[in-house]
């Protein structure tokens, strides 16, 4: 411990003695490590992103749909494979959701119109169209007011539940609770304000208005064959299990013969992790190979330093040599050093890095942090160059002869 103490103390008096020198040095590595820092800050917040949005819909939750991009039906002659499917219907959604292992399902279609309140409109507003057990599934609270009921939605009423965004920039401070506004030339009564979850790139920050499914399709413009469907099984029920009964039911309903393909797609969540890792495992190669860059920069000025410090300090080797120091001492003596310089360049780039991605964080929507892993992989991967990099001038220094080292000027 005398020895390391001892190895910090002149690594660190040597960086007050040549501050441009050190400077140069340590730059290379905070660079790398501050890579390390911003790059493992957006995929871990990018991962939690996911996972917060996934949590809401619940982790049984699957998509069925008309076609989910790359999967079912794969024809090379064929580059859309989904122009030959039969789009989804309400009468699929409904049947699928009396299946026993079903305890209910949410189907979801979206467009865009212009909403009107008293002389003020907003232009191309995004309107879902949603069953009645949209909430289920989206997180979030309905403060003040309600959703629609299953019977407005059977009844297709002109009810609206809009977010807090959309409320702010119709209604301002005044309650927006059973005021009627206009959504494509059409009365609606607002019944709910909703507050999403934090959703990943911010997609809670654009207005949006709910409606029931049923007076979506009947007074609305948009884009038809489309609609989502969230199945969601009976808590008892395995997910492989109501997968498997949603398949054979809707095979069934669309009379397909054994061996044909799926004209639809059903959708785990395993698949959107799966295409969320193959995402990051992109960037952490991309962190790996810039980190390795600065790190590596960072290591040649540990070896040029390094060696102007053996130089510099050649006859004082020579006297801890004739004192009694062996090899082994001074070797450890000058990867200390070595490892020192770039610990402190680490933790400089450590500093940046961590503040970068409170900038991050705070001017965008992606919810960056800095995990504990990303600042011990930082910290030891810069005490690590410092060691391999150190290695030959500390070699250097440890079998100098201690004659010659005491003659030299």
């Amino acid at each position: 411990m005398t020895a390391l103490f001892e190895g910090v103390g002149i690594a660190l008096a040597s960086l007050r003695a040549h501050k441009m020198r050190a400077a140069l040095t340590i730059l290379g590595v905070a660079i790398g490590v501050t890579v390390v820092m911003v790059i493992g800050a957006l995929i871990s917040g990018f991962n939690k992103g996911i996972s917060d949005m996934l949590s809401s819909l619940g982790p049984k939750t699957f998509w069925v749909g008309r076609y989910w991009g790359g999967q079912g039906d794969v024809d090379p002659e064929d580059p859309d494979p989904w122009r030959r499917r039969p789009s989804m219907t309400m009468d699929e959604a409904t049947r699928l959701g009396q299946l026993p292992s079903i305890a209910f399902v949410v189907v979801d279609e979206n467009t865009s119109a212009d909403i009107d309140f008293e002389g003020h409109r907003l232009s191309a507003i995004s309107i879902r169209g949603r069953n009645a057990d949209w909430p289920k599934i989206e997180g979030g609270a309905i403060h003040p007011g309600r959703s629609f009921s299953h019977v407005e939605d059977a009844a297709n009423s002109h009810v609206a539940v809009v977010n807090t965004k959309l409320a702010e920039n119709l209604f301002g401070q005044r309650d927006p609770i059973a005021r009627r506004i206009k959504i494509s030339g059409m009365p609606y009564d607002v019944i709910g304000v909703y507050d999403p979850p934090p959703h990943l790139f911010g997609g809670d920050d654009q207005p949006q208005a709910m409606i029931p499914h049923g007076t979506f399709t009947k007074d609305l413009q948009y884009w038809r064959g489309w609609m989502d469907m969230f199945v969601v099984p009976q808590d008892s029920v395995s997910l492989e299990r109501a997968m498997d009964d949603v398949t054979m039911a809707l095979r069934t309903m669309r009379g397909l013969r054994p061996g044909q393909r799926n004209n639809f797609d059903a959708v785990t969540q395993e698949v959107y992790v799966k295409a969320i890792n193959s995402f990051t495992l992109v960037a952490r190669v991309l962190m790996i190979a810039l980190s390795m860059v600065g790190l590596m920069v960072g290591g040649i000025g540990v070896v040029a330093i390094m060696m102007i410090s053996v130089t510099e300090r050649t006859r004082e080797i020579g006297v801890r040599k004739a004192l009694g120091a062996t090899r082994r001492e001074i070797l450890w003596q000058f990867l200390v050093e070595a490892a020192t310089l770039t610990l402190v360049g680490g933790i400089v780039g450590m500093a940046v890095g961590w503040l970068i991605s409170l900038v991050l964080a705070g001017a965008t929507p992606v919810p960056a942090y800095v995990p504990l892993g990303s600042v011990v992989l930082a910290l030891g991967a810069a005490a690590v160059t410092g060691l391999l990099f150190g290695i030959y001038p500390a070699s250097k220094a440890a079998r100098l002869d201690p004659v010659e080292a005491l003659r030299y000027e």
